[in-house]
């Protein structure tokens, strides 16, 4: 069980080391409602499902990387800015720590593909992407480099005033995640945290979407999202991984 607390508590910039530095803009997340049993039996022994009022959820968020370095190197172009699309779900481990569990992360940048696989155990894919923005419209599309399937193709506006997420609410428990969870080869899973300020989170209308990356990840879904927002820039801090067990576990 995730405590009120808990969700507050990973908010809080943490004191282990800085790795890296990100600016993660424009994204769009779109949510289906999902039966917490069928999630549940995707996960690892060492993580749960997290539900609100008893419904676990799945994501598919497209949304602009930039500005992504280590903290010993300034941004680089061409290698620091990138589009990515991920599905993911939340979950939360022993200690009752709350975060993301990521089925797939498509990106056109082939460097941070391997970089995310290797350094972070993320199920990182390549992929042919772009995205085009008429005045506030995104038009954003994916195609997986690896696979047969049809390409993924989004398009949104935002719209409504900007605010940052109630406690307690639906909004909250979908976009205030702090935790990545990622399974090594040979089954030991980590955790890591991100730093930045609350999401500015506005209503969208979305004027295209796709399942195909949740199919790809072995989900059928039905029906419209039963969430969609958008949310403008957030300037991320990005931190070590850890093992489960404590933020003095091990660490990568």
């Amino acid at each position: 069980m995730v405590t009120t607390q808990a969700r507050l508590d990973a908010r809080v910039r943490p004191s282990t080391i800085v790795v890296g530095h990100q600016r993660w803009t424009d994204l769009l997340f779109l949510h289906w409602q999902i039966d917490p049993m069928i999630i549940q039996a995707t996960l690892p022994k060492s993580l749960t499902v997290d539900t609100h009022e008893g419904a676990a959820y799945l994501g598919i968020v497209p949304f602009f990387m930039q500005r992504v370095r280590p903290r010993w190197l300034p941004p680089l172009p061409w290698l620091s800015w990138f589009l990515e699309l991920n599905v993911r779900t939340y979950v939360h481990d022993e200690e009752g720590r709350p975060g993301v569990w990521f089925y797939s992360l498509d990106c056109n940048q082939p460097l941070a593909v391997w970089l995310a696989r290797k350094t972070f155990h993320l199920p990182y894919f390549h992929a042919a992407m772009a995205a085009t923005q008429n005045a506030e419209r995104i038009d954003y599309c994916s195609q997986r480099k690896s696979s047969p399937e049809p390409r993924a193709d989004y398009a949104w506006q935002a719209h409504g005033s900007a605010r940052e997420a109630a406690v307690g609410t639906l909004e909250f428990f979908l976009v205030e995640r702090y935790y990545l969870f990622a399974q090594k080869v040979g089954g030991q899973t980590k955790a890591g945290q991100v730093h930045h300020t609350p999401y500015r989170i506005r209503d969208a209308r979305v004027f295209a979407h796709s399942i195909v990356p949740a199919q790809q990840a072995g989900f059928a879904l039905g029906g419209d999202p039963v969430s969609v927002l958008c949310a403008d820039v957030v300037d991320v801090s990005v931190y070590r991984l850890q093992s489960i067990g404590g933020a003095t576990g091990k660490s990568d």
